[in-house]
């Protein structure tokens, strides 16, 4: 789930490796099929730096948890993801960028019954923040990919954003929180499913120019708390004209800060 992808952040390696946050990170993506971009670090980038353990919901090649691994340097991570291929890629680069340590990958479906998440490591009210960046489209929208994984990425049923929240709100430690990426359509859906389950609920909207609308929302909510919503101002990507991004944007893209909202 990304927006279009700039030379300026990700670049194409002839090995299929991409250097993310100007090169500190490097990640194997297939060649064909999904492929994590600004979305990705957006999200990965807004997990405080105090985060003690992370859990990022299909992760994919693991994208916006090993970002958030850089980010939060002493947090224990774990990438669960149901696609196998996919799964074997963030296996790959949770190695290829030093982090085994304390970031594991686990084949995991946030649709299997609570006692099978369990077993795979989802462990119920453990993790301080659980990150996510749900399918794009309900399944009856959208052209469907002729990559498996990529249609798999991109697409879910009606009530994808209701089981994605259950799922994170499961996970999630008492005052942890969970921080999803989504396009702005759904931000409806969103604050259904996240109002039964969280409070100090955030949004930000993303937008690609100044004034134009948002075409993603990043939405944050605390487990346990009663705090009311909070509507923030938006993050734009990029200037009026122009494929360069926006100063705020290059910083958290680049690696040179990260996404405190």
């Amino acid at each position: 789930m990304s927006v279009d992808q700039s030379k300026l952040f990700v670049k194409r390696q002839n090995t299929g490796a991409d250097a993310f946050l100007g090169g500190r990170l490097m990640l194997l993506q297939p060649r064909h099929g999904f492929r994590a971009g600004s979305d990705s670090v957006l999200l990965g980038a807004s997990v405080p730096p105090a985060t003690r353990r992370l859990l990022d919901l299909g992760a994919g090649a693991g994208a916006a948890g090993l970002v958030a691994a850089l980010w939060a340097e002493t947090a224990e991570v774990l990438l669960a993801e149901r696609d196998e291929e996919a799964l074997a890629l963030a296996h790959q680069n949770i190695e290829r960028n030093g982090l085994a340590a304390r970031v594991r990958a686990v084949r995991a479906d946030i649709a299997a019954a609570g006692v099978e998440r369990e077993a795979a490591g989802l462990v119920p009210d453990s993790f301080d923040s659980v990150i996510a960046n749900p399918p794009f489209f309900a399944s009856e929208r959208g052209t469907l990919s002729p990559e498996a994984n990529r249609a798999s990425a991109r697409h879910a049923g009606p009530d994808a954003i209701e089981a994605w929240s259950r799922a994170a709100a499961a996970a999630t430690a008492p005052r942890g929180e969970a921080i999803f990426i989504l396009p702005a359509r759904r931000l409806g859906e969103a604050l259904a499913a996240f109002g039964r389950r969280f409070g100090n609920i955030r949004i930000l909207p993303v937008a690609s120019r100044p004034g134009g609308a948002a075409g993603r929302v990043l939405v944050r909510g605390t487990k346990g708390s009663r705090a009311g919503l909070t509507l923030l101002s938006p993050l734009v990507m990029h200037g009026l004209s122009g494929n360069a991004y926006a100063p705020q944007a290059a910083d958290i893209l680049m690696g040179r800060t990260n996404h405190d909202w």
